[in-house]
């Protein structure tokens, strides 16, 4: 009887200590989520008020097409838009396009030039001021690029709810994220609701700012570091576990440069604590789908602006017409994605292909190798620190 008094007693504590445990997480969450809204809505008025270099991206040279599609794009957009660069994939002509965190617009209406008039973007933002600057230019760039009708909008929402903000499941080829996942208090999610919303076949490519260690709470609640992409980055090992557990293949490192904090106050805060920015893509495989064997793989050199080479990931690249021995996990991925019709499979050189691939490769690791072997790294840039400017 007693026992089974206890069972009942330690079950109800149990449950009120589960649902404070959630209450409490759903009140943090809802508290990161109010000061980011604040920190982008109405501290940051342009790039040159952020603190650290950690919330641009790489100033990776871009090819002619993106070049000018950015040079198109509306002053006032470019000048609330708080990086550089243009995270995107090869091959998205035609595609539906969607942009987590999408800010001003500045990538939404540069992908809306890149996809053409058969193509769709849509910006996903929780800032109203943001979304109020990225509403105002949408005939501004129709007519700019020569549409009959828009092909981008914006939807003011939570990259952690893109259901519940009206996105409909399994409609979008890409999405694309610039240095915003890290600013979510709930990671899981923001990948959780991407893989819905993802076509089968469809890819996450999306740059970051990782750490190579966990964080702890004292880096965790300072808001500063965290509206500056530091405090809410993830453990790069945490990225290949989430993305496994919502059911993406493993994340791809397509590229990678560290991260320098200059400021003393943020070094005592993050201690020994390495950042580094990485772009990282994710497929959606159709379900059950078909598994192949490794074997060459000819890229057919037709996607515009990479008419050359097509760029896998930071080690894997195929030159147009040239056969490139793949693993069955690489075969498997480009077989079953979006991109399939860019390539010829031959598996008869399969015996020869048995290359295998590194499970969970550690950016920070890249970065040591390469800068062992005398190779430029790219940095970030725009920060205040980087005195030539960028991009």
């Amino acid at each position: 009887m007693w026992s089974s008094v206890t069972r009942n007693i330690s079950r109800r504590l149990l449950d009120r200590f589960v649902i404070r445990s959630a209450l409490t997480t759903m009140a943090d969450s809802t508290e990161v989520l109010n000061n980011v809204k604040d920190y982008y809505g109405k501290v940051l008025q342009s790039t040159a008020d952020l603190k650290t270099q950690a919330c641009v991206t790489p100033g990776k040279a871009l090819n002619k097409q993106v070049k000018s599609a950015m040079s198109e794009v509306h002053e006032e957009v470019t000048a609330r838009y708080y990086g550089c660069g243009l995270i995107i994939p090869p091959g998205v002509q035609g595609a539906r396009v969607l942009d987590l965190g999408s800010g001003s617009g500045r990538d939404c209406y540069a992908l809306s030039r890149l996809v053409g008039k058969s193509g769709e973007v849509v910006g996903v933002d929780m800032t109203s001021e943001q979304i109020d600057v990225a509403n105002q230019y949408i005939q501004y760039h129709t007519d700019k690029f020569g549409y009959d009708k828009p092909n981008v909008s914006f939807v003011q929402g939570y990259i952690e709810k893109l259901v519940e903000a009206g996105l409909q499941p399994n409609y979008f080829d890409i999405i694309v994220s610039n240095c915003v996942v890290n600013l979510s208090p709930d990671k899981k999610a923001v990948l959780s609701e991407g893989f819905k919303v993802l076509k089968p076949g469809g890819e996450l490519y999306f740059s970051d700012v990782y750490s190579d260690t966990e964080l702890s709470n004292e880096i965790r609640k300072d808001n500063v570091l965290w509206g500056e992409c530091i405090s809410g980055a993830l453990h790069w090992k945490t990225l290949h576990s989430l993305a496994k557990e919502v059911g993406f293949t493993k994340p791809h490192l397509v590229s990678c440069s560290p991260i320098d904090i200059d400021r003393e106050d943020f070094i005592k805060v993050l201690g020994g604590a390495k950042f580094c920015s990485a772009t990282y893509r994710l497929f959606k495989l159709p379900e059950n789908h078909q598994k192949y064997s490794g074997g060459q793989v000819i890229y057919n050199g037709e996607i515009p602006g990479h008419e050359d080479t097509f760029q896998l990931d930071h080690k894997t690249e195929l030159p147009a017409g040239d056969p490139v021995c793949l693993s069955a996990e690489l075969v498997t991925v480009l077989r079953n994605s979006r991109l399939a019709e860019e390539f010829e499979f031959d598996p008869t050189a399969q015996e020869v292909c048995c290359l295998k691939v590194a499970e969970g490769e550690d950016p920070f690791s890249v970065i040591q190798d390469k800068e062992q072997r005398g190779e430029k790294i790219e940095s970030a840039c725009c920060g205040p620190s980087n005195k030539s400017g960028c991009c």
